[in-house]
């Protein structure tokens, strides 16, 4: 599904041709398939509304107007026949049910970073809340909307909750100027607090691995720790140095080379194909030679949100490997073995990356720097792909599909779809 100002189109990922064509009220700013793909939430948020539509009853409709309250944030429950949608200033979360039509209320729902989150099966959700300037978090029931526990957080200022993938803990973050990780029980009870550092700036990310046995956590310091599910203890930390001097570290390198040019070839003025193949860099790695050093960036420490520390970071769906980048060497992807608690791999790009993915089935791993290549890593190696687009398409995200066969490539205007062949093991 894609959104072009008010309109919804929804295509077949195999041939791209269009099945529905919807029109909403309003220019969309948000939208989201329910969990069985039955249904597709369109978020209006300038006007306030929220639209469903049915992809097996394209006459159906459904829609909900949130009035003055306004609206902010608009997602799916896991069972996706409820919309939950958060209103301005945060002042509730309202549940609508598209079975019965009945509406729940969630009062005080906390503006942060990330403040609901659901299990992964499905049965519970957490809200983070802020009531009488103290942080609690809140578990309610998603099959009746009851509230199952209601605890008080040891936080300033919370900053994010998020489920552990068997859904038995619930991390919850403070701000960056608290270095402390909280880790709760389904029934509310403080299993372990965390913190790394005093008397400066915490946690930037966090990720769970797929087993829900390790938790990554990103820090200002340039660091990821990695915490075991047993005692909650950390068991080992990852650094980001700008120089690399290990020789069991493969380093790729990305480097650009212009395709030659035959000169009987040019005619003038030049053919379409031959202009752009002449204009058109085409890059490859080269495996560096160790010790490497990585172009780094000097935070600026007078500025709110410095560019340093741990920003991005993901596990592969087999537990095997964790990708991370760090924000003071903008153009390289970390990526480290987690089986034997190494650093496994180094992508050093001519860009500064924007976004990375690992494939839902194996792993590999897809990063964009924001120009028209994709780039994908394996164990095997890496690769470098030129999109072949009509003009300028700069790739800023990048989204699998969950069979791991293929992945829509964005740009701001634009989007494309990358087949990938299946290798017959």
């Amino acid at each position: 599904a894609s959104c072009v100002q008010y309109r919804l189109i929804v295509r077949d990922v195999h041939t791209l041709q269009i099945l529905q064509l919807y029109t909403c009220l309003d220019q969309i700013q948000y939208i989201e398939w329910s969990s069985d793909s039955l249904f597709i939430l369109c978020a209006m948020y300038k006007r306030g509304i929220v639209q469903v539509w049915s992809l097996e009853q394209p006459d159906w409709h459904c829609k909900i107007d949130e009035g003055s309250a306004g609206l902010v944030a608009s997602c799916w429950s896991p069972d996706g026949r409820h919309v939950l949608n958060t209103t301005e200033f945060h002042l509730r979360i309202t549940v609508w049910s598209l079975c019965t039509k009945s509406v729940s209320y969630i009062k005080y729902p906390k503006a942060c970073q990330q403040g609901i989150a659901f299990t992964r099966d499905g049965r519970y959700m957490a809200v983070a809340e802020r009531r009488d300037c103290k942080d609690f978090v809140s578990l309610f029931v998603c099959s009746n909307w009851q509230l199952l526990r209601h605890f008080d957080t040891e936080t300033q200022d919370l900053l994010g909750i998020e489920w552990a993938p068997n859904g038995c803990v619930l991390a919850v973050w403070d701000t960056c100027l608290e270095y402390k990780m909280l880790l709760y029980s389904l029934d509310g009870r403080l299993l372990s607090t965390y913190r790394a550092y005093e008397w400066s700036l915490g946690i930037k990310s966090i990720a769970w691995s797929p087993s829900s046995q390790f938790l990554a956590i990103g820090s200002y310091d340039g660091r990821v720790r990695i915490l075991n599910h047993v005692t909650w203890k950390k068991i080992t930390e990852f650094e980001h140095p700008a120089a690399i001097a290990n020789t069991k570290t493969i380093v790729y390198k990305e480097v650009e080379k212009s395709p030659p040019v035959e000169t009987e070839r040019l005619s003038f003025p030049p053919t379409r194909a031959l202009a752009s193949s002449v204009f058109s860099t085409q890059s490859k790695y080269d495996i560096a030679q160790v010790p490497v050093s990585l172009q780094y960036i000097k935070p600026v420490a007078d500025r709110a949100n410095p560019k340093m520390g741990v920003g991005m970071l993901a596990f592969s769906a087999d537990n095997c490997f964790l990708a991370t980048k760090s924000d003071n060497i903008p153009n390289a992807v970390w990526i480290w073995d987690i089986q034997k608690l190494k650093l496994f791999a180094v992508l050093e790009q001519l860009c500064a990356i924007q976004s990375f993915q690992w494939d839902p089935r194996q792993p590999r791993l897809a990063v964009c720097t924001g120009n028209g290549k994709v780039y994908l890593w394996s164990p095997a190696g890496c690769v470098s792909v030129q999109v072949p687009a009509e003009g300028d398409f700069q790739i800023v995200s990048i989204c699998w599909h969950p069979s791991g066969d293929s992945m829509a490539l964005l740009s701001k205007d634009n989007f494309c779809v990358c087949y990938l062949e299946r290798e017959e093991v």
